[in-house]
Order: structure tokens, then C-alpha cells, then sequence
């Protein structure tokens, strides 16, 4: 029997060929971040080792190495090297929301903040993003600025969502704007590196960087749904996580923008302290019954099917139906 050529992939990969030259190409990634990481001083790379060493999907790299198909240079030195700029500075990132969410865990190990401090958290994320930012001086002054207007989108995603929605500001619309920087703008670079610096051509480039936006978002907004609507045995994650620590939320949002007077119970609810768990699970019922998982279900297909209309300049073949793939799957995830 033939293995499954997706295995060990984060992103949907069916042709066999496709997926053997990205595994091998991902396994150089993985040991030029492992370089990247180390420090004159060992407790710098055991700081900036400790979330590496603890797995992830590389998801960001394997995009670089996908989209780098569209173009005549897929193996080319740069394309690894860009792989290597977009997931140190995800990694990055990471730290620095662990001190800010308080978090103990990260995929499944302590995080720093918890494993040292948050000084050491903070300063070990600056760390990886500096590193990020001398691989990318490698890549040429336009390389250079588009991973500045990435950061400075990252960072200000990170601050808005600390900040409340100002007076007669959509909080719908202020929640989609902190997804975009937080989570489209690194994953568009992604793509957008890929087709770069695997020869593209500018159209194509363009496709990818808005189809990695979209389908970037949509994925976040679809872990929204599933924190509502999935049981712990589907889905690994413990339901209602974000609803008991008062994170808003696609479903919470829409449910509170489309309140009826039937609502007034939910919405009770929605602004008492669901750490109580009796309270949270009667929260969790009425969101699951409410009409807004529907539209936020319906909201999130429809963000997928818009990235896949940006690959229609993409060449058909395998590179464009794993991209549409992963569309499909943002989408038919939120069942």
C-alpha cells in the first residue's frame, strides 16, 4: 500500500512527486532554523531553541516551499532562506504572545515566560526577530521592506487586540483587522516570498500574496468555530476555551451584533464570568443553537472560496490543487 504523500504535511498535498521534493526541501529548512537559532551564549540558544525543539506544523516555511512551484527556481538557495525568515519570525511572535496571553503551554511543553520568565520570554522573541531580520538583509532591499510592513501589521494586530473597539467602532470589523495583522499578514508574506524567490512571475506573486491573506484569516476564523462548535474528542481542544477566558470571537461577535430579544439570556451571559462552569456550559449551548454559527460557518466558506478564485492566474496542476485544497479544507473544517 502507497503512504500517504500528505503525511507529515501541514498542507494538502496529494501528488506524490509534489509532496516528496517539499518533504525534502522542508527537512533543509528544518536544519538551517536549527543553525539559526544558536548564539554565542548557550542560554540564548537554549531560550531560543525551546519552542523549535517543540514541534509545529511549519506551516509558514511549507507555503515559501509551495508557492516557490509556481515559478523555475523551486530549489533555489533563497527560497530556503526565506523559509526560514517567515517561520523565525512566527516563532518570535510566539514568545511574545505567550507573556501577554500568560500562558504555561505551548505545544505542549511550558512556555518560556513559564519555563523562565518573562523578561527572558520577551528578549528571546526579540532575538529570533532580529536573526529573522539579517536572513532577510540576504534577500535583497525589497525583501527588507516587505518584511518591515509585515512586522509592523504583526505588532499592531498584537496591540489592537489588547485595545477595545473606540466609540461607534464595529467590533466585528476591529476583530477582523487584528486577524489580518496578526495572523494574514505573515502567512501572505509567505506566499508571496515563495513566488518570489522561486521566479514567478509578478502576476502570480500578486495571486498568492492575496489568496495567503484570505485563506490566512479564514483558517484563524475557522479555529473560532471549531472552539464553540467541536467536542473534545473530535477536535483534541477542550470546548468554549477562548468563550471562558472572555477572547471575542467570530461567533460571539456575530451573535452579539445579530441579538434578538430571545438573546437576552446569552448576552447575560456573554458579559458575566464564564469561569464559573456551570455558567459557561449553558453560554456554550445557546451560542451552539444560535443562528450566528450558521453565518460566521457561512462567512468563513465564503473567505475560502474567494482565496481559491485568486489562484486562477496559477497554472493548473499539482502546486494549484493542493492551494485549492487547503481552501476546501479552512472551509469544510467549520462543520
Amino acid at each position: 500500500m502507497t503512504a500517504n504523500p500528505a503525511a507529515a504535511l501541514a498542507l494538502p498535498v496529494l501528488d506524490e512527486a509534489l509532496a516528496d521534493r517539499l518533504r525534502t526541501r522542508l527537512e533543509l529548512v528544518e536544519r538551517a532554523l536549527t543553525g539559526h537559532v544558536q548564539s554565542r551564549a548557550a542560554f540564548v540558544t537554549e531560550a531560543a531553541s525551546h519552542l523549535l525543539d517543540a514541534g509545529g506544523k511549519r506551516f509558514r516555511p511549507l507555503l515559501v516551499l509551495l508557492a516557490a512551484e509556481t515559478g523555475d527556481g523551486a530549489d533555489s538557495d533563497e527560497v530556503i532562506t526565506a523559509a526560514c525568515v517567515v517561520e523565525l519570525t512566527h516563532l518570535a511572535s510566539l514568545y511574545h504572545d505567550d507573556v501577554m496571553d500568560e500562558a504555561d503551554l505551548r505545544r505542549g511543553a511550558e512556555s518560556a515566560n513559564s519555563r523562565w520568565d518573562n523578561l527572558v520570554a520577551i528578549l528571546t522573541g526579540d532575538f529570533l526577530f532580529s536573526r529573522s531580520s539579517e536572513l532577510t538583509a540576504d534577500l535583497g532591499p525589497d525583501a527588507v521592506r516587505i518584511q518591515a510592513e509585515t512586522f509592523t501589521r504583526l505588532v499592531e494586530g498584537q496591540i489592537m487586540e489588547t485595545v477595545p473597539p473606540g466609540p461607534g467602532e464595529d467590533p466585528l470589523a476591529h476583530y477582523l483587522d487584528v486577524v489580518a495583522g496578526k495572523t494574514g499578514s505573515l502567512i501572505a508574506t509567505s506566499a508571496r516570498y515563495g513566488a518570489r524567490f522561486g521566479g514567478a512571475s509578478r502576476e502570480v506573486e500578486e495571486a498568492l500574496t492575496s489568496y495567503g491573506e484570505i485563506v490566512g484569516c479564514a483558517f484563524q476564523l475557522s479555529d473560532d468555530i471549531l472552539d464553540i462548535a467541536s467536542e473534545t474528542a473530535e477536535s483534541g481542544k477542550t470546548p468554549g476555551t477562548d468563550l471562558r477566558e472572555g477572547v471575542p470571537t467570530l461567533p460571539v461577535l456575530m451573535a452579539r451584533a445579530a441579538a434578538r430579544p430571545e438573546d437576552a439570556r446569552l448576552l447575560e451571559l456573554l458579559d458575566a464570568d464564564l469561569t464559573d462552569d456551570q455558567r459557561h456550559a449553558e453560554a456554550l449551548d445557546l451560542l451552539r443553537k444560535h443562528p450566528a454559527m450558521d453565518s460566521a460557518r457561512e462567512y468563513v466558506i465564503a473567505r475560502a472560496n474567494e482565496a481559491k478564485e485568486r489562484l486562477s492566474v496559477v497554472p493548473a496542476g499539482p502546486v494549484r490543487t493542493a492551494l485549492e485544497a487547503f481552501a476546501d479544507v479552512v472551509a469544510t473544517r467549520t462543520a
